[in-house]
């Protein structure tokens, strides 16, 4: 059959059902759901909307964690025509109310008495919407989703209406067109207001489409899903899976990742840097707990993955090496990942060479990719095809996409994943999409052998010092977070004679210095004072340094000792820094970094 809607999926393997398309842990053990469970709950979620009065053009939210209910609800949604905006769990509550009031949802799907709490502050600002359903039996003052799904499955099956009720939401399905409007996905940005990006079917199904052989999914079975929901990154990949017939296992949570990934043994994956950067750190930490040979062998084996290149350019007597490696140490590492991944999808921001080259030889292929919300989102991706891989790149662009990179290096995208505009927002739309349907992404990029994109920047957050000198910030950073003292680092000195940074660092790998040094770790305050930990990160970055341009290096660096987070309002949900914020909480000791105006 031919799928030109979101929701045209669900029909592709009904004769090929599989008894956990769908899977979650409660009370310690995996509840799975069938497909045919999973057409039966969308079809109850549609009719107990239409019986809520919300009708195709309605928007509905949902606020929650990934569960099968979240797909319940959005396919439910999707099939009579109604709108949803997702919202992350973890908004702030002057985000939630602003998106919440701009879109004008008539329903809103909740999970936690957090969300519950942060709603009722501004509950009597929201006039369109009718119904609040939790899927929380202990919040209580709300209407249950579990009655709501019982009512709806109760009219569909009605012998009186069930039928009329049938065909009424058949009739709104199939007058559904692809250019239809599917979701609105609220970007939270590093600066200014939410703005709500309207997705259609043919947006998520067209980059769906597109990346189908960008891995062997014909050889999966099985996904692991923790990335939210609610950004386009995992949805869409939610999507490639059902659209391949994949399960879908959702994770416990973010601390419980590796227990899932051994209990169901996934061959996918999907990611962000930051997340592979404390991979790559626990397997590091373990490596320096061993004693004797198997700690030599670890870091032979370590190093040998640092100069990793693909397809063998390494030679014959490198790949010899590198079998020794694998049965030594690199297949212990995939046995720590379920023992089954074929590879790993990275993106949201860009993956550290190193980290690439560690896990592509391990056997581990990660495939970096690239994209924004506004392009649904995959825009290029590194693939499995032959020769398709480039490290230090994020992978050819997708075939049916016309990218080209502007006379100022910016990265412009035309295609049918471009974004239909902003919510109620044709300015900023304008802004961002030319007279030529060029989509404007805001990222500095170039081709290497003339088909593999590369990211070298956001076109925002390059700044220029007072010698008028441009610095690249993410590239620099990218660099610092080599060191594995250092979790998190921000590049400054806009307008300044030289640049410096803002330092997090990596506490647990801290700590472990610390023992090793014979020194007490205290707390996270005491440390970021201690001379010996200062010495040995700015030692790091005078050697970093020899690789910069001398207007590029880092100068002078001051240690945080809390990590920016999505929740203190200095990261986005998809962990980028909001620069903006970083430095308005940190004027004093930035103030500090430049007083003499010296380096």
């Amino acid at each position: 059959m031919e799928v030109t809607r979101v929701f045209d999926i669900l029909q592709m393997h009904v004769n090929t059902p599989k008894p956990d398309i769908l899977a979650f842990k409660e009370n310690k053990e995996w509840k799975k759901v069938s497909t045919q469970e999973f057409l039966s709950k969308v079809d109850h979620i549609s009719a107990a909307l239409l019986d809520a009065g919300i009708l195709p053009g309605d928007k509905v939210s949902i606020i929650a964690n990934n569960i099968p209910d979240w797909n319940f609800i959005d396919y439910g949604a999707q099939q009579i025509g109604v709108v949803t905006v997702p919202i992350f769990p973890t908004a702030s509550a002057h985000d939630m109310e602003f998106i919440l009031k701009d879109s004008e949802v008539k329903a809103i799907f909740f999970s936690s008495k957090d969300i519950a709490n942060k709603i009722e502050a501004f509950k009597a600002e929201l006039p369109s919407v009718k119904h609040m359903y939790t899927f929380n039996d202990d919040v209580t003052g709300f209407e249950s989703f579990k009655e709501f799904i019982e009512k709806g499955k109760a009219l569909f099956e009605s012998p009186a209406i069930g039928a009329e009720l049938k065909t009424k939401i058949r009739h709104i399905s199939n007058g559904i067109q692809k250019d239809d409007l599917l979701t609105i996905l609220y970007t939270s940005g590093t600066t200014g207001k939410p703005k709500g990006v309207m997705l259609s079917h043919e947006n998520i199904i067209s980059n769906v489409k597109a990346c189908l052989n960008f891995a062997p999914f014909e050889r999966m079975s099985k996904a692991l899903s923790f990335l939210p929901l609610n950004h386009v990154y995992e949805r869409m990949l939610n999507t490639l899976y059902l659209y391949n017939n994949i399960s879908i296992y959702y994770a416990e949570g973010f601390d419980k990742i590796a227990d899932n990934l051994k209990e169901i043994h996934p061959q996918m994956f999907v990611t962000v840097p930051r997340l592979m950067e404390r991979v790559y750190d626990k397997l590091v930490s373990a490596g320096e707990k061993l004693g004797g040979a198997k700690k030599k062998i670890f870091f032979w084996a370590l190093d040998l993955a640092l100069n990793y290149e693909m397809y063998g350019k390494n030679g014959a007597i490198y790949e010899l090496k590198r079998k020794i490696a694998d049965k030594l140490v690199y297949s212990k590492w995939r046995e720590a990942l379920g023992g089954e991944i074929i590879c790993i999808a990275s993106g949201g921001a860009a993956l550290q060479p190193r980290l690439a080259m560690v896990f592509n030889c391990a056997k581990l292929t990660v495939l970096e990719g690239y994209g924004l919300t506004e392009t649904s989102p995959v825009i290029a991706v590194n693939s499995m095809e032959p020769d398709s891989i480039r490290i230090g790149t994020v992978g050819p662009v997708l075939k049916d996409l016309d990218v080209k990179i502007a006379e100022d290096g910016e990265i412009l995208v035309k295609g049918p994943s471009v974004m239909k505009g902003y919510y109620k927002n044709e300015e900023a739309t304008k802004e961002v999409i030319d007279d030529a349907g060029y989509f404007h992404t805001g990222d500095i990029g170039t081709f290497v052998e003339g088909r593999f994109l590369k990211i070298t920047d956001r076109k925002k957050e390059i700044f220029k010092t007072s010698a008028g000198k441009y610095i690249a910030p993410l590239m620099i950073e990218n660099k610092m977070k080599e060191c594995r003292l250092i979790e998190q680092a921000m590049v400054i000195g806009e307008g300044q004679k030289f640049a410096s940074a803002l330092v997090v660092p990596a506490i647990e790998n801290v700590k472990d210095w610390c023992k090793t040094n014979k020194i007490d770790f205290v707390s996270n305050e005491h440390i970021i004072q201690n001379e010996q930990l200062r010495k040995e990160i700015n030692t790091f970055l005078r050697e970093m340094n020899k690789s910069l341009a001398p207007y590029e290096q880092i100068k002078r660096v001051e240690l945080l000792s809390k990590n920016w987070t999505i929740d203190s309002g200095e990261m986005t949900p998809k962990l980028s820094m909001k620069r903006k914020v970083i430095k308005e909480n940190n004027k004093a000791l930035i103030d500090k970094i430049f007083a003499s105006g010296e380096d």
